[in-house]
């Protein structure tokens, strides 16, 4: 079987349910991010989810970026 999809075969295929609570999928500045909590309370890019190349290149939306 072939997904054609952004999103990663973990996030797909999760192994234990409790592996992702702290992750979110929300929008910032208009780009589709899934963040996650970190325990100062900020939220932490994990991926970008765009069809727009411009985007990945972008230092504002590199994994491990924390937003504000």
């Amino acid at each position: 079987m072939i997904l054609y999809t952004p999103l990663s075969e973990s996030d797909i295929f999760p192994t234990a349910e409790n592996v992702y609570s702290n992750r979110q999928c929300v929008t910032y500045e208009g780009r589709t991010c899934f963040v996650e909590k970190n325990s100062n309370g900020e939220y932490q890019i994990i991926q970008l989810l765009s069809t727009d190349p411009q985007d990945y290149l972008d230092q504002k939306y590199t994994p491990g970026t924390i937003l504000s």
